[in-house]
C-alpha cells in the first residue's frame, strides 16, 4: 500500500504552477496547486492525464472550451489536448494528478482528421491581406492564398464551420510609392489593385468568404481607432522620443520602402522595418549604412516622438502563446532571436499622410502603422463575416471559443506570430487567442525571387483560364515552398501537365472508361470474386486515403504531401491495372476482371473526393463522369461505385499547358 498526503512545502514550479511527484504509484502521479488568480501554461503531451480536484474553485480550458471545476470534479485529458487550469477563487486550487501512456490511444488521436475541437467551434482562416500595389503573381498565389483555400475546403468537407477571410491592405507605404510612380492618388491605386487582386483570386478558384477593403469599409477606421485606444489604455504603449531616419535634403521621415541598408540581425541587405531573409524586425535607425531610396544617398538621424511598444517585456507571454496552438519551429526560433535583444522599443505609429491617425493626442500628423493595424483587421473581418451570417461576432469582444488560423509568408512572421499576440493581450487582457500558424518561404521564378517592381513574375491572369486552373493549382501545390524555397520553371510546369496530368492521370481515366464501355456497356460492374492482389490493392487505396487526410489536416497540413499522395494514388492504380491486364479478356477469369474494374472505379471515385480541396474543378468533372454527385464530404473509407451506374470518362479533364 502507498499513502501520500498533500504537502505544500514539497511542491516546485512546473508548467507555470506548483507540482510534485509521488513515486512508485503505478501510473505517474503527483499533487498540483494553483494559487488564486494563477494559471498553468498551455501545454499538451502524449499521455492520458486525470485531474482529481480536492480543494478550491477554478476552470479548466481544453482547446478553447472552459469548464468550471471544484472539489469532487474529475477531469480526463486525452493525448495532445491543449489544456490550462486556472484558479478563479480566493483560496489555493489543489488537485491530484494521474498520467500514463496509452500508445494506441495516442496514435488514434494523432491520426484523427478533426482534433482540437475543430468541428465544435468557428474556425477563421486568414490569408495575409495582400498589398494593393500590383496584381497577384504565382509567387503570391502559391503561398497563403492557395494554402488557405485548400485548408478551408478540406475542413468544410469534414463538417467544420470554417471560413476563408482576406482583403486588401490599403494603408501600406508601398501603395504610396506605387501611386507616385503611376501618377495617381494612394486611394485610387489601392482601389485599382484591390479589384485586380480579387479578380485573380476568383480566376484561381480561391473562395474568399469575407474580403475587406480597408479604405472603403465604412466602419473600419473607427473600429481601428477604438482598438488602438484599447492598446494605449493598457499604459504599456505610449509616446516615446527616440532617434529616427530622415531624408537629409527634404527632412521627410523614412521607413519601409523609403530606406534600405544592412539588417542588424543577419547583415544582409534589407528595406526598413523587416528583413525578408532572416525575418527579424528593425527600427530603421539600426540599419547598417542606411540609404535614402529616393536619392541613393545616406540617411540622416533626427529625433522623433512616436507611440512605441516595449516589446522586450513580453518574451514570457509570447512563449506561452506559442504553447497554445500550431507554431512551427521556424517561428519559435525567430521569437528566440527577437527576444535576445536586451531592449526593443518598437514604434507603432509613423509620420505619414496615408493611413488612419490615432484618436490620442501626443503625436502629430502620424498614422497607426499598418502592421499593428492588421491585428485589428483580422478581428474586423470576423465581425463583418458575422454580420453576413447573422452571428453576434464583434471585433471588440473576441470569443474565447474562436479558432484562428493564419497563412502567411516567412517575411511576415514577426508580425503575425510575435507582435499580434502582444497587441491582443494589451487590448483584451482576458482573451487567450488560440491561433495556428502556417508559414511558407519564398517561391522563386527560374531561381530568382518573384518581383513585382522588377516585373520578374508570372502573373496569375496570364496563365489562369477555365481549362488550366486545375493544372496551375496542382503544380503550385506540388512545388509551393514549404519549409524551404522552391522554384517555378515554365518548362517544368509544361512537363508536369504533359507527362503527369495528361500523360498519366487523364490517359488512365480514358482507358478505364473505354474498358467499362467495351466490356460492360458503359455501366459499373458489380465486384465478383476477390483475389489476394485485389484485397492488397484495396488496402493500398485506404493507405492513400489516410495519407491525404493527414496531409490536409490541421496539424500536418502540407500541399506538397497532398499532391504527392494524389499522384501516388494514380500511380498505384496504373500499376494495378498493368498487373491485372493479362486476364482481362479471359472468360474463365471474368468475375475477377469485374472485381479489378470495380476497384479501379473505386480508386477514381476516391481521387475525385480527395482531390477536391486542391483541384475542385477536376474533382467535380471526375465525379460527374463517374455518375456521382459533386464531392462535398470527405471520404471516411474506400467505397465501390454502385453497380449499374453509368459512367462516361472520355472527357477532357486537363487543358493544354498555358
Amino acid at each position: 500500500m502507498i499513502i501520500d498526503h498533500y504537502a505544500p512545502e514539497k511542491l516546485a514550479e512546473a508548467f507555470g504552477i506548483d507540482m510534485n511527484s509521488v513515486p512508485d504509484f503505478g501510473p505517474g502521479a503527483g499533487w498540483g496547486r494553483v494559487v488564486p488568480g494563477g494559471s498553468s501554461t498551455p501545454h499538451q503531451h502524449d499521455e492520458v492525464e486525470v485531474f482529481v480536484l480536492v480543494r478550491g474553485r477554478g476552470e479548466v480550458v481544453v482547446d478553447g472550451k472552459a469548464v468550471p471545476v471544484g472539489p469532487g470534479t474529475v477531469v480526463r485529458f486525452a493525448p495532445f489536448e491543449t489544456h490550462v487550469v486556472t484558479n478563479t477563487g480566493d483560496e489555493d486550487l489543489v488537485f491530484f494528478d494521474l498520467y500514463w501512456r496509452d500508445p494506441a490511444e495516442a496514435v488514434a488521436t494523432a491520426a484523427a482528421p478533426l482534433r482540437r475541437r475543430f468541428d465544435q467551434r468557428p474556425v477563421f482562416v486568414f490569408s495575409t491581406p495582400p498589398t494593393p500595389n500590383g496584381d497577384l503573381h504565382l509567387g503570391h498565389l502559391s503561398g497563403p492564398y492557395l494554402g488557405a483555400d485548400a485548408f478551408v475546403r478540406f475542413h468544410r468537407m469534414n463538417g467544420v464551420r470554417a471560413w476563408h477571410l482576406t482583403g486588401s491592405d490599403d494603408y501600406q507605404s508601398y501603395v504610396v510609392d506605387r501611386a507616385e510612380r503611376d501618377g495617381a492618388t494612394p486611394a485610387e491605386t489601392a482601389a485599382r489593385y484591390s479589384a485586380e487582386i480579387a479578380g485573380t483570386l476568383r480566376l484561381m478558384d480561391i473562395e474568399v468568404h469575407r474580403y475587406t477593403v480597408t479604405d472603403v469599409d465604412p466602419t473600419y477606421r473607427d473600429g481601428l481607432r477604438d482598438f488602438f485606444s484599447r492598446v494605449v489604455s493598457s499604459g504599456v504603449i505610449r509616446p516615446h522620443s527616440g532617434p529616427a531616419l530622415v531624408d537629409p535634403e527634404t527632412g521627410d521621415y523614412l521607413y519601409e520602402v523609403g530606406v534600405s541598408g544592412a539588417c542588424p540581425g543577419c547583415g544582409g541587405g534589407t528595406s526598413g522595418n523587416i528583413c525578408e531573409e532572416c525575418g527579424e524586425p528593425n527600427v530603421c535607425v539600426d540599419l547598417g549604412e542606411p540609404t535614402v531610396r529616393r536619392t541613393g544617398g545616406p540617411a540622416a538621424v533626427a529625433e522623433r516622438t512616436r507611440f512605441s511598444l516595449p516589446l522586450h517585456e513580453f518574451a514570457k507571454e509570447v512563449a506561452a502563446h506559442h504553447n497554445l496552438g500550431r507554431v512551427p519551429a521556424r517561428l519559435r526560433e525567430l521569437a528566440d532571436r527577437v527576444f535576445r535583444r536586451e531592449r526593443f522599443e518598437l514604434p507603432v505609429t509613423h509620420p505619414s499622410g496615408w493611413g488612419v491617425p490615432p484618436a490620442e493626442a501626443g503625436v502629430d500628423e502620424q498614422v497607426i502603422w499598418v502592421w499593428p493595424e492588421m491585428a485589428y483587421g483580422f478581428l474586423h473581418g470576423i465581425q463583418g463575416l458575422g454580420a453576413q451570417l447573422g452571428e453576434d461576432w464583434a471585433a471588440a469582444r473576441p470569443g474565447a471559443d474562436w479558432k484562428v488560423v493564419h497563412f502567411f509568408g516567412y517575411d511576415n512572421s514577426f508580425y503575425h506570430s510575435i507582435l499580434y499576440p502582444v497587441l491582443y493581450r494589451l487590448a483584451f487582457p482576458g482573451w487567450e487567442p488560440d491561433i495556428d500558424y502556417h508559414v511558407n518561404e519564398f517561391y522563386l521564378l527560374q531561381h530568382e525571387k518573384f518581383s513585382t517592381s522588377r516585373r520578374h513574375a508570372v502573373w496569375g491572369k496570364d496563365v489562369l483560364r477555365p481549362d488550366t486552373v486545375d493544372a496551375v493549382r496542382y503544380f503550385l501545390a506540388r512545388t509551393r515552398p514549404e519549409g524551404r524555397r522552391t522554384n517555378y520553371d515554365p518548362a517544368d510546369f509544361d512537363a508536369v501537365v504533359r507527362d503527369t496530368l495528361v500523360g498519366t492521370w487523364q490517359r488512365w481515366l480514358h482507358d478505364l472508361g473505354a474498358r467499362v464501355r467495351d466490356g460492360f456497356g458503359g455501366v459499373v460492374p458489380d465486384a465478383g470474386r476477390w483475389t489476394p492482389e485485389h484485397t492488397a490493392f484495396l488496402d493500398r487505396l485506404e493507405g492513400r486515403r489516410s495519407a491525404v487526410t493527414g496531409a490536409l489536416g490541421a496539424d500536418g497540413f502540407s500541399l506538397n504531401r497532398a499532391a504527392a499522395e494524389l499522384t501516388g494514388l494514380v500511380e498505384d492504380v496504373v500499376r494495378f491495372t498493368d498487373t491485372e491486364r493479362p486476364t482481362a479478356g479471359v472468360d474463365r477469369w471474368h468475375d475477377e476482371t469485374r472485381t479489378a474494374l470495380a476497384l479501379e472505379l473505386a480508386a477514381a471515385a476516391l481521387l475525385a473526393r480527395c482531390a477536391a480541396p486542391v483541384m475542385p474543378r477536376f474533382a467535380g468533372r471526375l465525379a460527374a463522369a463517374l455518375g456521382l454527385p459533386e464531392p462535398t464530404t470527405w471520404p471516411r473509407t474506400v467505397e465501390l461505385v454502385p453497380a449499374g451506374t453509368a459512367v462516361e470518362l472520355d472527357v477532357p479533364f486537363f487543358g493544354a499547358a498555358p
